[in-house]
């Protein structure tokens, strides 16, 4: 009897041993994800980061200066002064106007973000407030001279050191960090939050600031929205004041959709809002990175937006030149005073009365035994409300 070899057949692998590798398999595979991930993120990390410029020249002229800047009162309480350039440099800036090799501070805010993160304070100073402005040293090494001048002054003839040096001669406030604007990089950054949407009484047809508005509810996109901020003779009363209360207010409502959950926990939507932030911004070192930038946004994040507070420096015409502004005494000294300990600030939802004179109560007499208020809004109320 022939016996014939019986084929063998399948080997059968244990199902404790099938699920091992099977999870071997997974680990690889996700380990080789996480890799990719890894290298992604530190790239897009590295592009954010490297998209920032870092101003070093400011800090080393302010160490010149040490011993004349004002000291922090209260420690972890942040000045960060904000300067919007109208700098007519670049392809994008040129169709704004002569690039003459200057640029001007266009607007300048002082944020000033309390020690507990509880409360956030922008106060916008006008351009045109007459202030003592220091020598100080221009980019290619010589120095100004000491003199009395328009606010805006400091920023064109020395740059960001010689705003700063004239802030805090002005506040006696210590500037703890400071951020360069320019327009394309305003644009950008209301294009990457997809608008932000405005009402207008009437139509604006404004051909210096490129804009032309119907009436109605609308949502601005970069362009309009840099006109918007920057219209002053067609929208309103024609004074800078007015245009200052309008940029507070489209802040407020700019604050409020970069705050919101659809673009902070959307990463196809954050992005492009860090990418449009990040370029054409100038820092100290201090912000020069997107972690820098990160670890002082995520201490503001949740501060409510009804703690959000702009306001504008109170202000009247100056007597000499109706055209420049000069500090209402001694209600600018207490604002400052009240940042500078780091106590909160009470703001007004009014609008200046005509002749400048100081708000009164419903009774008609002025408000002089209360704590001073000073004219401005709050994020939470926006533009539409």
């Amino acid at each position: 009897m022939i016996h014939r070899p019986i084929a063998p057949g399948p080997v059968r692998v244990p199902a404790h041993r099938r699920g091992r590798r099977w999870l071997r398999w997974l680990a690889l595979g996700l380990a080789g994800l996480l890799l990719v991930l890894t290298g992604v993120g530190w790239y897009l990390y590295e592009r954010l980061s490297g998209n920032i410029t870092t101003d070093t020249r400011t800090a080393e002229e302010l160490a010149e200066y040490e011993r004349q800047r004002p000291t922090a009162l209260v420690a972890g309480a942040q000045n960060v002064l904000i300067i919007g350039s109208d700098s007519r440099t670049g392809s994008e800036n040129s169709k704004y106007g002569e690039d003459s090799g200057t640029q001007r501070s266009d607007t300048t805010i002082l944020l000033h973000l309390s020690a507990d993160r509880q409360r956030a304070t922008a106060v916008s100073l006008p351009r045109d407030l007459m202030a003592h402005i220091p020598s100080c040293r221009r980019p290619d090494g010589s120095h100004t001279n000491e003199h009395f001048a328009q606010f805006n002054w400091a920023f064109e003839f020395a740059g960001a050191a010689c705003t700063i040096r004239t802030l805090e001669n002005i506040t006696r406030i210590r500037i703890t960090h400071h951020i360069v604007v320019d327009f394309s990089s305003f644009k950008r950054l209301v294009d990457a939050v997809d608008g932000v949407p405005v009402c207008l009484r009437k139509p604006v047809d404004d051909r210096e600031a490129h804009l032309r508005l119907p009436a109605g509810r609308q949502i601005l996109h970069g362009e309009q929205a840099l006109g918007f901020v920057r219209a002053r003779y067609s929208i309103g009363d024609g004074s800078d004041t007015e245009r200052m209360g309008r940029q507070q207010e489209f802040l407020g409502a700019l604050f409020q959709e970069l705050s919101s959950n659809g673009v902070l926990l959307n990463p196809t939507r954050l992005y492009p809002v860090l990418d449009a932030a990040t370029k054409s911004l100038t820092t100290d070192a201090g912000l020069d990175s997107l972690k820098k930038m990160y670890d002082l946004v995520r201490t503001v994040r949740h501060i409510p937006t009804e703690r959000v507070q702009f306001l504008t420096v109170p202000r009247r015409p100056y007597p000499y030149n109706p055209d420049r502004d000069e500090l209402v005494q001694p209600d600018a000294d207490q604002l400052f005073e009240l940042l500078r300990k780091d106590q909160a600030v009470s703001v007004t939802q009014h609008i200046r009365p005509a002749d400048n004179k100081p708000p009164r109560d419903g009774d008609g007499d002025p408000s002089a035994s209360r704590p001073p208020t000073y004219e401005g809004t709050t994020a939470a109320r926006g533009i539409c409300d």
